[in-house]
């Protein structure tokens, strides 16, 4: 019994100078605030303090590590006003821990851990102090967007949409009340597609969508974050929601249409291109992209036709000359394909002879693109029997050896 006593004296006497312990390291970090030096010194020290289980509910801790983020803040806030030398990525730093910090502190103030919350003391004092310097967390997403630190400026603009759901801004309703709202969800948007990552892309993407300023960039995100997904179904549905809500915007229409042309689908590509072209009648690439589709269907009069129209207003529209040209190349191959007589011949190399200026032309604007133009010219120089001509293309094929 006499060791029993004695332990549980002994165990008196630590908790006794443990809470001493503590007292002091409060009172201290206290001082430093009032006097307002040493100020990341006594939100360390709360830190530390708090981050001990046996600690983590003290109310006066939280109150001094939150008076030590509020005073370093207006301290810093000072500085920048008057253009005084500050380090601007700490302060948005810190107004990013306050607001996480007092979210914290605000839980336990309100006992929501347990299963009979209370009125919390602090959480009006704390709100409204917050509530005014709030749009420095949109301001901070923005800085960090400037310097491409695209990952930390999500984590801004996340936390200044979080902040709607946070029981410490209980009334506030910021979805409703404030118009920053959509921009900040069409950044966490632009950087999540910036890193290239659907969930971030996609977590805000209907708020975002109230951004009717940037609604086509929007829907541009959504249907990348799909793309990335390898979700085609959903992919090529944004696309026709987005082509057909924005035809001109440039991202839309050349991925649809394309995704037609690779799947064989020619059809489905010009009634896309006829579209667009009734939002746009005179645009090239519209009518280019129609002149493609109708080589890609045979019908090769046409196709030949858009292009010398636009030939007439551009001289030095490469792509339309590759079209003509292999307009009447292809004709020559589907002719070669049978049997053959005198006139088809003749006929065959008629059609190699209107090909071979407009390929020629193409490989002069274009001598880069080898893959479109070499095969064609060598099958009609060797088909026309152009000996020298022949002869640079096969050099040209072989490497120039």
């Amino acid at each position: 019994m006499r060791l029993k006593r004695y332990i549980i004296l002994y165990l008196m006497c630590a908790f006794a100078l443990l809470g001493w312990a503590q007292k002091k390291q409060i009172s201290a970090a206290r001082d430093l605030v009032k006097a307002g030096k040493d100020l990341p010194k006594a939100e360390k020290s709360m830190r530390e303090l708090l981050s001990d289980t046996t600690h983590q509910y003290n109310m006066k801790a939280w109150v001094v590590l939150c008076d030590a983020m509020m005073k370093q803040y207006e301290q810093g806030n000072e500085k920048l006003y008057l253009k005084q030398k500050y380090d601007t990525a700490s302060f948005f730093s810190l107004t990013k821990r306050m607001f996480e910090t007092m979210e914290r502190f605000d839980s336990i103030d309100a006992k929501l851990y347990t299963s009979t919350p209370i009125k919390p003391k602090y959480r009006e004092r704390y709100a409204q102090y917050l509530n005014a310097i709030r749009p420095n967390l949109f301001n901070g997403g923005n800085y960090f967007l400037v310097k491409k630190d695209y990952a930390k400026a999500f984590e801004y603009f996340d936390s200044f949409i979080l902040s709607d759901k946070a029981s410490l801004f209980e009334g506030f309703d910021y979805e409703k009340n404030d118009p920053l709202m959509p921009h900040a969800a069409y950044w966490a948007m632009y950087v999540g597609y910036k890193l290239n990552e659907p969930k971030k892309i996609m977590k805000y993407a209907e708020l975002a969508e109230r951004d009717t300023s940037m609604h086509h960039f929007v829907k541009q995100y959504e249907a990348t974050a799909y793309l990335i997904n390898k979700d085609t179904a959903r992919y090529i549905s944004a696309l026709k929601e987005g082509f057909e809500e924005y035809p001109n915007f440039a991202f839309f229409f050349p991925r649809l249409v394309e995704y037609y042309a690779k799947n064989g689908r020619y059809e489905e590509a010009l009634e896309t291109v006829e579209r667009a072209l009734k939002a746009d009648s005179t645009s090239i690439m519209f009518r280019f992209t129609k002149s493609t589709a109708l080589l890609n269907l045979g019908r090769y009069d046409e196709s030949i036709k858009i292009c010398e129209d636009i030939l007439k207003e551009k001289p030095n529209f490469a792509e339309a000359y590759y079209n003509i040209g292999i307009s009447y190349f292809d004709q020559a191959i589907e002719l070669a394909k049978v049997q053959q007589t005198r006139a088809k011949i003749a006929k065959i190399h008629k059609l190699y002879e209107k090909a071979m200026p407009y390929l020629e032309r193409y490989k002069e604007l274009t001598p880069q693109n080898k893959d479109k133009w070499l095969a064609p010219l060598y099958t009609i120089y060797l088909n026309l029997n152009m000996g020298k001509e022949f002869d640079e293309i096969d050099r040209i094929r072989n490497g120039n050896k």
